[in-house]
């Protein structure tokens, strides 16, 4: 699949000094928009605007929380933690992942609001292209997916999550 390069300036402006992405996503601001592959009340789950990796979703709360652990009772934390299995295993079923990689980044100072990340690794990437490098957008670029590709890989993650649940 081809790549365009990451465009780390505009990116660290965006998440430094404008709103927070999620709660203008779950406002439903049409300048947010991601292509989500599930949503239900408390939580939301969508493609990652800047993927590494073909599948990379982003999951989270949709109330604004900051704290990975430390904001959320036990029970809300494994509610979540349960919603970033299900949403890891769509997403490795529908990409044929060899490993899904699942982090939660961020930090006080860009991207606020608690997020995981769910990325999977495809078979025959050599190991020196694996783990912290697959995930680096500065380092090998970003996935170049039109929308209606972005679109069609939501719907098939979305549909394998229906068959999970």
């Amino acid at each position: 699949m081809a790549r365009v390069p990451f465009e780390l300036e505009s990116y660290v402006e965006r998440a430094t000094k404008g709103p927070c992405f999620i709660c203008r996503l779950v406002a439903g601001d049409p300048e947010y928009r991601h292509h989500i592959v599930y949503e239900d009340d408390h939580a939301i789950a969508f493609l990652n605007k800047y993927p590494t990796l073909v599948g990379h979703t982003l999951v989270c709360p949709k109330e604004h929380r900051e704290q990975v652990t430390g904001d959320f009772t036990e029970a809300e934390y494994l509610s979540l933690q349960g919603l970033v299995w299900r949403v890891g295993e769509a997403v490795r079923r529908v990409t044929g992942a060899e490993r899904v990689y699942i982090a939660s980044l961020g930090s006080q100072q860009a991207n606020r609001h608690v997020h995981w990340h769910v990325a999977p690794l495809p078979p025959g990437v050599p190991l020196e292209e694996q783990q912290f490098v697959a995930m680096d957008a500065t380092k090998v670029g970003v996935v170049a997916m039109s929308e209606a590709e972005m679109a069609d890989l939501a719907a098939r993650i979305g549909a394998e999550m229906g068959r999970i649940a």
